[in-house]
């Protein structure tokens, strides 16, 4: 139990427990990928043991409907998954597509500037959790969801209360994150980015 849950009375029955794992590597032409449906590189099925082994095998399964997360999904367990469309990925309007040296150059915005930051015809990192956050506050029970990194940063905003920092966080190919929203709301950040 941690100190948060000790001072806020919390049991482990009140929390809702998430696995979130980022989708495996994205074949790509070298753009940014963002709402585009592109295909996952999936490494060997062994690949997948040790990250499965961590995962509880009775919790919901939810998952991006990207090609991407619905391969690795697939390549987790078979069967048993749920799409939810409000987990894609962040888009990106007309930056995608775009290789990554074309993009434009925001020069140093603070973290809140960059969040509410909004693409041409896209949205923001704050739109993407004001998508996600209703998603996932009404999830009963605990779930793994196989997602996107902007979807997994976006949880972790929830966790944490506030936007901008969560925008700090790596998150790998094929890495875990795992959180524990409280009752009241807000969270626990169990652990970030844990890689195979």
């Amino acid at each position: 139990m941690s100190r948060l849950e000790e001072e806020n009375h919390v049991t482990r029955d009140s929390l809702r427990e998430l696995w979130m794992i980022r989708h495996a590597p994205t074949r790509s032409d070298g753009g940014l990928c963002g709402r585009r449906d592109l295909p996952a590189d999936c490494p060997a099925p062994d690949r997948f043991d040790d990250l499965r082994a961590r995962l509880p095998g009775a919790a919901r399964r939810l998952r991006s409907p990207a090609l991407r997360c619905v391969q690795t999904a697939q390549a987790i367990w078979a069967e048993g998954w749920q799409d939810a469309a409000q987990l894609w990925e962040q888009d990106f309007g007309v930056w995608e597509g775009r290789p990554f040296a074309d993009l434009p150059d925001l020069g140093p915005l603070s973290q809140a500037d960059l969040a509410a930051h909004r693409p041409p015809e896209g949205e923001s990192f704050a739109d993407l959790c004001a998508r996600v956050r209703p998603a996932l506050a009404k999830l009963e029970g605990d779930s793994v969801i196989v997602a996107h990194a902007g979807t997994i940063r976006a949880a972790l905003a929830l966790a944490l209360g506030t936007v901008p920092p969560a925008l700090s966080f790596e998150i790998a190919p094929l890495s875990l994150s795992r959180i524990a929203l409280l009752p009241e709301g807000g969270g626990i950040v169990r652990e970030v980015n844990r890689c195979p």
